[in-house]
Order: C-alpha cells, then sequence, then structure tokens
C-alpha cells in the first residue's frame, strides 16, 4: 500500500493509501471519479553534510561571520 494524491474535475484534492496499481478512485466530496496525481517530492537536504558543496560554503561562511560578531558583542 501507497500514498498518493488523487484530484477529481471538480478540483476536490483527497490523499488516500491505495495499492500502487490503482490510478483512479472515487472522490469521497463529489463522488466523481478522481484521478491519481504526481505529487511533489518532500525532501530536505542537510546544508552541512558536504553533499550539497555550495550550500555547505555558505553556511560554513555564515556561521563564521555568526562567531566574529559574538565575539564583538561579548567584548
Amino acid at each position: 500500500m501507497m500514498l498518493f494524491d488523487f484530484k477529481c474535475d471538480s478540483d476536490h484534492v483527497t490523499e488516500k493509501l491505495v495499492k500502487s496499481d490503482t490510478t483512479d478512485i472515487e472522490c469521497p466530496v463529489c463522488g466523481n471519479k478522481a484521478l491519481r496525481q504526481i505529487s511533489a517530492v518532500r525532501a530536505k537536504l542537510d546544508h552541512i553534510s558536504g553533499d550539497f558543496p555550495g550550500a555547505t560554503m555558505r553556511w560554513a561562511k555564515q556561521r563564521e561571520q555568526q562567531i566574529k560578531h559574538e565575539r564583538k558583542t561579548s567584548d
């Protein structure tokens, strides 16, 4: 079983746990046929892992600036 988004002609979007080969369901709101949609991937990239060098360098620079600022304000 997998979780998919389904959308009917009336623009009702429903999330439902179904078998992976299911392509349509009955819309629980209006009863029309709702087709399976391609959903956006929900992912969070880890900026300090080193897997994304640009993000890692940006994080390191911001961290260095933050430390300098904290040192100035603590003196």
